[in-house]
């Protein structure tokens, strides 16, 4: 492994990943408004700014790029006053994580071609930020040191089929980071058993931290058809570029119809020689559904999590999640979601959480979008 030697420490970036939808989170999460730009556990900050918030002794505002659907860029101004509205790219329509990442890494590049990034969705929790803040130091330091594209892996603590998993082999730069050996995109109940048990695998947190010249190394190699397109940005004879300038969203307009619909993951983590995972552990969740929100939220003497103005009686393992300005009255109810925003109340059992996006697709088709 060939050490990518500087002499003074690089800069650190964050990028944050804040386009999704979070379907599974209906109807709290909508079109309009996803998950991410609300505050899901109830602690007074948004999603997105809690997962700022928790990088600000790592990264100052202005070494944050937040990566979101165009029609959200407002939103995420008003959510993230701190972070200049520069650094705020608004996607022209959805293309999966390998675009996002290539072009806030273009991005970055312009203005510190050594740059360490750190790249995060904007959705995910963690409990026990110390320890975050310590993993996050220690793959920093690797990264700044080495080629490698490092991501974080989570240590399972039970055979979950909603993640992804990451098979790791011992040994690898030193005790704790590890090679990757293969990548499963979330698999059955039955071989993610397989996986918890044989002590090989990791959730894959989807959090990655690289230097700028590995990154774009990688994309060269295995993404070169992203790359060909947004090194299109810089002019060959000159080198000026439209990064930074008042054409650079018109610009994007047009890669973006260009560039397939590709995960990071599948496109490069996937193929590259030089992939390789931190183990961590510091109380983390995606925070993708509701039965996750469940695990995760404090609950009363019933077992219920309750975010809301609300009289239960008879009520156990519930989670009630409405408007404060409403008064909720529960009667009867065992493991059940609870929840309205806008013009749409769900009730759903809990174990039937699954069905959230089969209820969206239903409710788009037979009312229209404005129930999405």
């Amino acid at each position: 492994m060939t050490a990518f030697n500087l002499t003074s420490p690089s800069p650190t970036y964050l990028v944050v990943m804040a386009g999704g939808i979070g379907s599974r989170f209906w109807p709290i999460s909508r079109t309009g408004h996803p998950k991410q730009f609300h505050d899901v556990l109830g602690v007074g900050r948004s999603m997105l700014q809690t997962t700022v918030d928790r990088f600000r002794s790592v990264v100052p505002p202005e070494r944050v790029f937040v990566v979101t659907n165009r029609d959200y860029a407002a939103l995420v101004q008003q959510q993230l006053p701190e972070v200049p509205a520069t650094n705020i790219l608004g996607e022209p329509v959805g293309r999966n994580t390998a675009p996002c990442i290539a072009w806030a890494c273009y991005r970055i590049a312009q203005l510190d071609p050594t740059a360490t990034v750190v790249v995060t969705p904007a959705d995910h929790v963690v409990l026990r930020e110390i320890a975050f803040i310590g993993t996050i130091q220690d793959a920093l330091t690797a990264a700044r040191e080495r080629n490698i594209l490092l991501t974080l892996g989570i240590q399972p603590s039970r055979p979950d089929t909603g993640y992804g998993y990451i098979q790791f082999l011992d040994g690898g730069l030193h005790e704790r980071i590890c090679k990757v050996k293969t990548f499963t995109e979330k698999p059955n109940r039955e071989l993610a058993e397989v996986f918890v048990k044989s002590g090989e695998f990791l959730w894959n947190s989807g959090l990655f931290i690289w230097n700028l010249p590995t990154i774009m190394a990688g994309l060269r190699a295995h993404l070169s058809e992203i790359t060909e397109i947004f090194d299109e940005a810089t002019d060959a004879a000159t080198g000026v570029s439209v990064w930074g300038t008042e054409a650079e969203p018109a610009f994007i307009e047009t890669a973006y119809s260009r560039c397939r619909n590709i995960s990071i993951d599948y496109g490069l983590m996937e193929k590259a020689d030089n992939v390789f995972v931190l183990p961590a552990d510091f109380g983390w969740s995606d925070l993708g559904t509701w039965d996750s929100l469940y695990s995760l939220a404090a609950k009363d003497g019933e077992a219920n999590v309750v975010d809301a103005d609300a009289l239960l009686y008879d009520t156990t393992g519930c989670v009630i999640k409405v408007a404060k300005d409403r008064l909720v009255v529960v009667q009867g109810l065992e493991n059940y979601i609870v929840a309205e925003h806008g013009n749409v109340l769900l009730i759903c059992r809990r174990d039937q959480e699954q069905r959230v996006k089969e209820f969206v697709s239903d409710v788009k088709a037979k009312r229209g979008a404005g129930y999405s």
